[in-house]
């Protein structure tokens, strides 16, 4: 999702591309008023990917999104005080045969208006926090998808998020135990990359091996050119995308070690940013456990007190100084790639 003022057409625009770049194959943008939902008439036709409109508290977004071609409307009826008021949304989704991804939010299910809900709500919680939240998420989904089944329509996404990964492992499970519609994964307000990243693979990564999962979005306090980078990497760990650039693996350090690897690693990655393949690349620190934890690498290079020895498809085909051995990496590296 972009982070840009929608109605900024030109930072939205860059920053869609820079996310296009980084693997994204959807981007979702904001719409909280009618300027950012004017300017979707010059985005859209601009983007060689899809546009998701983000849509809270007023349905008028949604019906200037889907008229100015949005693919898909986000949709959080519990920010609507009127649940009614996404009648008008429905219809005109259907009109244009324009998706719909309802949401329950751990932030927006639990109900602070209605003193009987809410006094079941509260109840719940008491029970079993964990549990009793995955349960409102499910029961607030049901409700939503009736009242939208209940007006003909069915083109629907689903999603339940939290900033607890054992919530949104549970959520999603019972969703797709009770729903047979596609659901989009994400953990919500995950934090900043170095912590964020850990609380939502964990949850994920559970979810797509079982099988649970259409779309995913990574979320992050930070740029989110760095959530879909993460996205795909995750995606490609699991085999569930075609990996279309450079793999780096390292060995872990030790006191083995002859050789500054964490450096060399870094300069290793930032190098093959320049790369435009598949290519599976291992940097290892020692002669020990190097060859094998290297196993299946296409370019390896094994560093050593002064020297380096570097592999291509298993077989070693150049030992060269320390100095030289970055540069001869990347020699092989792109030899490889040009064969």
């Amino acid at each position: 999702m972009t982070s840009t003022h929608t109605h900024d057409v030109d930072a939205t625009l860059r920053q869609i591309d820079a996310l296009v770049k980084a693997g994204a194959d959807l981007v979702r943008v904001a719409v909280p008023s009618k300027p950012d939902t004017d300017a979707l008439r010059r985005i859209i036709p601009a983007c060689p990917v899809p546009i998701i409109a983000d849509v809270h508290f007023d349905v008028q977004r949604a019906l200037e999104a889907v008229e100015a071609g949005a693919a898909k409307i986000r949709l959080n009826p519990g920010t609507l005080s009127d649940k009614s008021k996404a009648l008008s949304v429905i219809a005109a989704c259907k009109e244009r045969g324009v998706p719909i991804r309802i949401g329950a939010n751990e932030g927006s299910v639990v109900d602070r208006y209605d003193a009987g809900q809410r006094s079941r709500h509260e109840q719940l919680l008491a029970a079993d926090r964990r549990a009793g939240l995955v349960r409102i998420m499910v029961d607030r989904l049901t409700e939503y998808v009736r009242l939208f089944e209940g007006h003909g329509f069915e083109d629907l996404v689903l999603a339940a998020k939290s900033p607890d990964p054992l919530v949104v492992i549970d959520a999603y499970r019972a969703l797709a135990n009770t729903f047979d519609y596609p659901l989009h994964l994400g953990v919500t307000h995950a934090g900043p990359p170095s912590t964020g990243r850990i609380r939502s693979i964990a949850a994920l990564a559970a979810l797509l091996a079982e099988g649970i999962g259409d779309t995913v979005r990574i979320s992050y306090a930070a740029d989110p050119v760095y959530e879909v980078e993460d996205a795909v990497e995750l995606l490609q760990c699991l085999g569930l995308r075609e990996r279309r650039r450079p793999e780096l693996i390292a060995c872990p350090t030790c006191g083995r070690l002859e050789v500054d690897l964490v450096s060399l690693v870094e300069q290793v990655r930032e190098r093959l940013a320049e790369v435009d393949a598949p290519i599976k690349v291992a940097v290892m620190g020692c002669v020990v456990n190097g060859p094998g934890e290297a196993e299946g690498a296409d370019v390896a290079l094994f560093a050593g007190k002064g020297k380096a020895v570097i592999c291509v498809d298993g077989k070693q085909v150049r030992t060269v100084e320390e100095g030289e051995m970055l540069d001869a990496l990347m020699d092989e590296v792109r030899r490889y790639v040009s064969r």
